[in-house]
């Protein structure tokens, strides 16, 4: 096993960041952790080719410079109520700062989020959320949604089959 943790020119990153580079056994870690947060350090060491300990310390490096953000677990949506997977585009009715502001502040508080886009184009905002059938998305739409401020216009794309949906980012 290779316990070096030397860089070769060829392994840095050339973002010019400050800071130890980011490398491409960084990358090799980021991508094993992505698809396996509850990996040993022993056997993520074997995976990536460094001793035990160099490989802790590039972890925790990871973590602090923000590349890492947390560990959860998936779960799958159906066993827990939440089959329903549901896009929704919104449009506001003026785009000005403090409206923007305003729908942000109250989306973030909507459990039912899972997550939420400002995109350029012909809406405002892209907004993913889960819920249990077509009777809560309704109760979620009128109770939730067309509540938060500055909502004038959504569009609702209920979604029949999750093609891909592994979230694992490219590294």
């Amino acid at each position: 096993m290779a316990t070096s943790t030397e860089n070769t020119s060829q392994d840095r990153d050339s973002s010019g960041s400050e800071g130890p580079a980011f490398d491409r056994i960084d990358r090799k870690i980021l991508a094993v952790l992505q698809t396996d947060g509850r990996i040993t350090n022993l056997q993520l060491a074997e995976r990536v080719g460094l001793s035990p300990t160099a490989t802790a310390e590039r972890v925790k490096r990871l973590t602090r410079d923000g590349f890492i953000l947390g560990y959860s677990a998936r779960l799958d949506p159906r066993k827990i109520a939440l089959g329903m997977l549901v896009f929704v585009e919104v449009k506001l009715d003026r785009t000005t700062a403090d409206v923007f502001d305003d729908f942000a502040a109250a989306i973030r508080t909507a459990p039912e989020v899972m997550e939420c886009h400002m995109v350029a184009g012909g809406f405002d905002y892209l907004v993913k959320t889960r819920v249990s059938d077509m009777t809560a998305y309704r109760r979620f739409l009128a109770d939730v949604l067309l509540a938060l401020p500055g909502v004038r216009e959504t569009h609702t794309y209920a979604v029949m089959e999750e093609v891909k949906g592994d979230g694992f980012l490219p590294v």
